[in-house]
């Protein structure tokens, strides 16, 4: 079956208006942190939910609430604390004594766009119940199922540093998330206008620039991309080196002790798709593959007691792969 590489690459620059839109209005509050911005639109594009990390004060939640506010959907967020219940947010059944039934209440998990503002925070029953949501896109309630509305996309923050009054994400949770972005500090200029922006001058308003409709075409478009066989390879071989690095003629056995899971390499080639069309492509390069990789894998390999003992830990491994992997 032949492809239409070309076609594709025209739509593709057909709807670079539509993901300006949504940049323009997200530059109204953010200075810098392009990585991340571009990240959340590949989790958007790729229809993958995004974990970002980074100390208190870089912007997480208002770069996530202010991507959220440029598209027309229909946004919630929840703020994750210790005592936070699995119904404050997916739902409860409510019993009526007149009728002596009981009706269904959703939680506010109903929704398109999902901030889960410092996810850490929450226990492990109440961080599962989102499990079913982000996997699956449903929720169910007592014994009934509900589906989420579509698009559904979780965005989380997590703070590194602060361990008291946390619960570390398990890695059937943190598995689910397509991206682990980590947001560092701004420059030298970026912070000054920051500093200029938030002492000077009022709010800017972000305005709804993308509707829902759109947002289906862009990711339609987006898992259209194409990718020819010899980058599919490269993508598993990347995969593959964290469960087997010998195959690979990698020394770094010992400093693995689980490698990454198969949505590894889905959610490899979904992003690698969605990372072309942010660069205007109809075709993913090893280049596509090789920016966003870090993304995709650094949460899902787990490192050995003998990698943490000489000051290494998962990106440091996976910078060893793919520094070594033969590039197609």
């Amino acid at each position: 079956m032949s492809i239409d590489v070309r076609g594709i690459e025209s739509r593709v620059r057909e709807q670079a208006g539509v993901l300006q839109r949504i940049v323009s209005e997200v530059d109204k509050v953010m200075v810098g942190q392009r990585p991340l911005i571009e990240r959340l639109l590949i989790g958007l594009l790729a229809g993958g939910h995004v974990l970002v990390e980074g100390v208190p004060g870089l912007a997480k939640t208002t770069a996530v609430k202010t991507m959220a506010a440029a598209l027309k959907l229909h946004f919630q967020r929840i703020q994750f604390t210790p005592d936070l219940l699995p119904a404050d947010l997916i739902g409860t059944l409510i019993f009526n004594p007149k009728t002596g039934e009981f009706t269904t209440r959703r939680g506010p998990v109903f929704a398109n766009v999902i901030l889960a503002d410092e996810i850490n925070r929450a226990p492990g029953k109440v961080q599962s119940a989102l499990l079913e949501a982000m996997q699956e896109r449903q929720v169910t309630i007592g014994t009934e199922t509900f589906k989420l509305p579509a698009p559904f996309l979780v965005m989380a923050t997590q703070n590194p540093i602060e361990q008291e009054g946390t619960y570390p994400l398990p890695e059937a949770q943190i598995d689910r998330f397509m991206l682990k972005v980590k947001v560092t500090y701004p420059s030298f200029d970026e912070e000054r206008k920051i500093m200029d922006r938030q002492t000077e001058g009022a709010a800017a308003d972000v305005l709804p620039a993308v509707s829902a409709d759109e947002i289906a075409a862009l990711q339609q478009l987006s898992s259209s991309i194409y990718v020819d066989e010899k980058v599919k390879t490269y993508m598993l071989d990347i995969v593959f080196a964290t469960r087997d690095p010998k195959k690979y003629n990698l020394d770094l056995a010992p400093l693995i002790a689980y490698g990454a899971s198969p949505r590894a390499s889905i959610y490899l080639n979904l992003a690698a798709r969605a990372h072309a069309f942010l660069d205007g492509r109809g075709y993913v390069t090893p280049h596509d593959v090789k920016s966003i990789s870090m993304d995709v894998l650094r949460h899902r390999v787990i490192v050995s007691y003998e990698a943490e003992a000489e000051g290494l830990n998962s990106e440091s491994v996976l910078q060893k792969i793919i520094d070594n992997l033969t590039v197609p």
